[in-house]
This record gives C-alpha cells, structure tokens and sequence, in this order.
C-alpha cells in the first residue's frame, strides 16, 4: 500500500530490506553484518529502503526497542537514536525503535546527493514504516525527534517533532542536548546567538498501534 507521501513520489520505490540486500545496499551505520543478518532474523527486516529503479537512494534504519541501549560515543555513534537515557520508559514488547534517516545516499560514503533533499523522502520512509511494522505485529515505535531547524535536522540525519506529531506520536520528555549545541555552533551550522531552544531541542517520543 502507497501512503500519501509516497503517491507524490511515484517514481520511488519503498521497501523493507531483506537479507538478500544486504552487500547490494549501503549498510553505514547498521552495525556488522553477524548483527544486520539476526535483526532481520528477528525483526523481518532492518531498515526501510528507496530506490530510483535500481539505484539506492535512501534508507531508514530500526532496530528493536532496548530501554538499556546506551550510545558509547554520544551523537557520534549510531546508538544515539535508541539511547532515551534514564528516562527510558518501559514500554510493552514487539516495539521498534527509529534510528537515522540516510535520504540522498547513493553509496558507502558520508557523501550524500542533495537533489533527493526536500521531496519529502524522509516522512515518506517513516509512514512506509508505520505501515510495515503495523502489518508485521508490531506494537509501536520509539523515535528521538530532532529540532526543528531545517541545517540542524539534515546534520543529524532525522526528523523534525512538528513531523512525527502529525502521524500520532507522543513526546514523554524533551533536553537540550548539550553536545548537539556544542558541534552546531562549532560548525558554523547555526549562529552563535541561536536560541537552544530552536537549535538542540531533542524530544522522545512514541507511537503505539491500536
């Protein structure tokens, strides 16, 4: 089934991986392959994938929610997105969390294609997603949203909070995230003068299939 975002990109096909993907697709950020091939063992797949016919132009990582997940290396680490800190909740079992959001990537590289920036890929991936976790018994996902700032949600690879509130997720905390300021300032990405607020507000959130 099409979702609305995806009838505006028809062009695009949208679809789980499989274990047959796995060397045929970027795998950055997935771990190694012993863990890519037991999570999609376990899960029925590891990510969302979109092609331009047979070309990989984006994907959307998951793996199964873990309230103990920790990222060793904070934003640098791709753990950061299932890591919710001593506030992570304990939710019911068969719940999926969102990692990052890798639109434009046409290879193993960190280089990424900015034609595909701005059509609307990323919420495309995530309601293919909703649909396929809900097909596939899933109870829900978990999902660290990123600021609202356009630079600074392309720099982390995610989705904005004002995006996963129109699909039906509830935020149950919400920081400043000290060294996601730090690097986009550093990084010329924001203004010295950026209010925190706009620029390194994360939110945790969830979605629950009914």
């Amino acid at each position: 089934m099409k979702t609305d975002s995806q009838q505006k990109l028809k062009h695009l096909i949208f679809r789980p991986m499989k274990k047959e993907d796995v060397g045929s697709v970027p795998l950055g950020c997935q771990g190694n392959l012993i863990d890519i091939y037991s999570r999609i063992e376990k899960l029925g797949s590891a990510a969302i994938l979109v092609f331009e016919k047979q070309k990989h132009i984006a994907q959307l990582q998951f793996r199964e929610y873990d309230p103990r997940t920790c990222s060793p290396n904070g934003l640098w680490d791709p753990l950061y997105w299932g890591d919710f800190g001593i506030d992570a909740p304990i939710l019911p079992d068969r719940i999926l969390s969102i990692y990052c959001y890798h639109v434009g990537q046409i290879d193993e590289s960190e280089k990424r294609d900015k034609s595909y920036h701005g059509m609307g890929i990323g919420k495309a991936m995530l309601e293919k997603l909703l649909y396929w976790a809900k097909d596939s018994g899933f109870n829900g996902l978990t999902a660290k949203a990123t600021p609202e700032s356009r630079p600074v949600m392309s720099f982390m690879g995610g989705q904005p909070l004002s995006v996963y509130k129109t699909l039906g997720f509830e935020t149950f905390n919400s920081f400043i995230d000290k060294e996601l300021l730090h690097e986009v300032k550093n990084r010329g990405i924001v203004s010295d003068k950026a209010d925190p607020r706009e620029v390194a507000l994360v939110s945790n959130c969830v979605k629950y299939f009914k």
